[in-house]
């Protein structure tokens, strides 16, 4: 693979092609280490958590999804519109609980996509510290996918299909040979998108296993968004003029892609059938309610998935004058912007680690904010 293709501007993303092993022989290589991630894998140990281990979480806790919402209400979009109008109170709680079946369905396949990627990560990063990183990583996201498939197993049995929109980008992602790519792709957009995601459900879960899932799951995703700062603050300041609009404008097709197809109406039509509604009906009657200045009003939310994705590209440099006006017509970029590096799913990773640390008995308690810093 060129350099030139795989857009590196520092050794500690070097890659070789997937199929050539013998690149990982070298014994030049061994002692070419970067110290970069060095603070977040030593953290590893900070974080550790078993999703078989009911001493950190127990799927057996009981929680009636036929009679209590799984969220708070205000997270259904379709209960704003005129559907709300044609479901009684049973069927409205059905609707929230499925969509919540969707959303967590989703989580799961993107961590199945995180692992899978994480682990193609292995083969091609030629630094050894890159290298290590990525294998721990691939660690943390076979226990999210752990964890996810058991909650969704106590709650309702087996997940939902992946959605075309979410299914297509994982495989662009795991399949392509580009570090960038993949970083941008899962570190920044999916990793931020979900750091947004575990946030919204911590805050506004009414089921308290979901609750304790999402903060255990953050207390990992917290150093793998780490990761795509590193990348960001080593690759972004150099990239050449083309380069970086390669990149920005390859985000911003994502960012649209997962803002309008996530959980649209369309993707969902199994949903509405199972309370009786036609899917175009509901998609008429969202897209009448959901106007830019409502989309707006929902990304404004701290925790809101979008908005935190937003926040990842702006502060990663990913987001120029060349297309900001594109994210400002939802969220006020200035504000963002002001906010500083904090992200909004730290304090709860951090207050989770604190717990994880009593638990396991660990050693003193490192913020994320000194751990991210080289």
């Amino acid at each position: 693979m060129s350099e030139q293709a795989n857009i590196t501007k520092d050794p500690a993303y070097n890659a070789a092609d997937p199929g050539d092993f013998q690149t990982m022989l070298d014994v030049d290589r061994y002692n070419a280490r970067s110290t970069a991630f060095d603070k977040i894998i030593s953290a590893t140990h900070d974080h550790f958590w078993d999703p078989l281990d009911k001493k950190y979480i127990d799927f057996s806790e009981p929680f009636d999804i036929n009679k209590n919402y799984m969220v708070d209400t205000d997270l259904i979009m379709e209960l704003k519109t005129a559907v709300a109008d044609k479901l009684n109170e049973d069927q409205k709680i059905k609707l929230a609980n499925l969509n919540t079946l969707w959303s967590f369905s989703s989580i799961l396949h993107g961590e199945q996509g995180a692992l899978s990627l994480s682990a193609s990560l292995c083969h091609i990063l030629r630094d050894p510290g890159a290298q290590e990183y990525a294998a721990n990583q691939t660690r943390e996201e076979a226990r999210h996918v752990t964890g996810f498939a058991k909650y969704i197993q106590a709650r309702w049995g087996k997940p939902a299909p992946v959605g075309p929109a979410l299914g297509g980008l994982l495989t662009e992602l795991v399949a392509s040979p580009l570090v960038w790519k993949k970083i941008v792709g899962m570190q920044m957009l999916v990793e931020g998108l979900a750091m947004g995601a575990f946030a919204t459900f911590y805050s506004q879960g009414k089921d308290p296993l979901m609750v304790k899932l999402c903060q255990l799951v953050m207390t990992d995703e917290a150093f793998h968004h780490k990761f795509g700062k590193i990348w960001a603050d080593r690759t972004i300041p150099h990239l050449s003029k083309g380069e970086a609009e390669k990149i920005e404008d390859w985000a911003l097709e994502v960012f649209n892609t997962l803002l309008f197809n996530l959980a649209s109406p369309e993707q969902k039509q199994w949903v509405y059938a199972q309370v009786g509604l036609d899917w175009q009906w509901v998609q008429a009657a969202v897209m009448e309610a959901l106007t830019d200045v409502q989309i707006r009003h929902e990304l404004s939310k701290s925790t809101n998935i979008f908005r935190v994705l937003i926040k990842t590209l702006l502060k990663a440099g990913i987001i120029t004058d060349r297309t900001r006006a594109n994210y400002s017509a939802y969220v006020d970029m200035a504000e963002l912007h002001a906010e500083g590096d904090h992200m909004i799913g730290d304090d709860i990773a951090e207050e989770g680690i604190r717990q994880l640390i009593k638990i396991n008995g660990g050693k003193a308690f490192s913020p994320l904010s000194a751990v991210a810093a080289e």
